[in-house]
């Protein structure tokens, strides 16, 4: 089977590598040369070419020219085109008015790093990973099953299956949320001269905040009905907390955090598993 990558970063060559480990042959295509002299050298695609001979192609782009690309470029007539976007919604909405006959399945691994680039992309980015698959009632089955194989060939550890929308839902919570945190924390005057003062919750806090603004924004505003209201409800519950530090209130403080704790816990011990997903161990 002949796989397409469009898109060449850290994503698009850990799922190239990934294929190639898993004996797939991988055909590259990236509109910068740099990436893809340095993908073909490094032994991170077979060749480079367009994708139309394809018989699945992962588009690893942002949400923007994802869509774009999927919508326009040419493909096998079987082909299967799987797009890796933060956000489903809108990649499923264009290419159900744009494209609707395309064996599409939106896809979504749940990995990366601090660095981008094809320079720093690995064959084992996945293996400790979730991979979340959406589909609507017009997914061709018979391509969401290629991909659900190939998702397990590529090493990931656990496949999640969902909808769009309950996928933007989660990702506003669960990724896209950290992010904003994370910038807003590190604009605060107090990260001047904090060196030999942090420790493993400082790192936790301030590693995501140096992501790419441009994409992240895209990311932001695809999403921003879900994204808004977890930003006020978390400003809320920060609220909550200096109210209760300004009036020296001990009794209504350790209310506050014992009820944040209890939630934790509630839901550490449910493995934090909810409705309209499905879960699947792959190894």
């Amino acid at each position: 089977m002949k796989v397409g990558i469009a898109g060449l970063g850290l994503i698009g060559g850990s799922l190239a590598l990934a294929l190639r480990r898993a004996g797939y042959y991988v055909v590259g295509y990236n509109r910068s040369r740099p990436a893809v002299e340095y993908a073909l050298s490094h032994g991170v695609i077979d060749e480079e070419g367009e994708l139309c001979g394809c018989d699945v192609v992962f588009v690893a782009l942002p949400p923007f020219p994802a869509a774009e690309y999927i919508c326009t470029a040419p493909f096998a007539e079987q082909a299967v085109v799987a797009d890796i976007c933060g956000v489903k919604r809108y990649i499923e909405a264009e290419v159900l008015a744009r494209r609707p006959q395309l064996r599409y399945v939106g896809t979504h691994p749940m990995a990366g790093k601090e660095v981008s680039g094809v320079e720093n992309a690995c064959a084992d980015l996945f293996d400790s990973a979730s991979m979340v698959l959406t589909s609507n009632i017009y997914t061709d089955q018979r391509a969401y099953a290629l991909i659900k194989t190939l998702v397990k060939d590529m090493g990931f550890k656990r496949l999640v299956e969902c909808s769009a929308e309950v996928h933007d839902k989660k990702i506003a919570y669960t990724s896209q949320l950290a992010h904003v945190v994370s910038n807003c924390y590190v604009k605060d005057g107090n990260i001047e001269g904090c060196l030999g003062f942090t420790g493993g919750s400082f790192q936790d806090m301030t590693r995501i905040a140096g992501v790419d603004e441009g994409v992240w924004s895209e990311l932001y505003l695809l999403n921003a009905d879900n994204l808004v209201g977890d930003i006020r409800l978390l400003a809320s519950h920060l609220t909550e907390v200096a109210a209760a530090l300004e009036r020296r209130d001990v009794g209504e403080l350790t209310g506050i955090l014992r009820a944040g704790r209890k939630k934790f816990e509630d839901q550490k011990s449910n493995s934090f598993q909810g409705e309209d997903v499905k879960t699947t161990l792959l190894k």
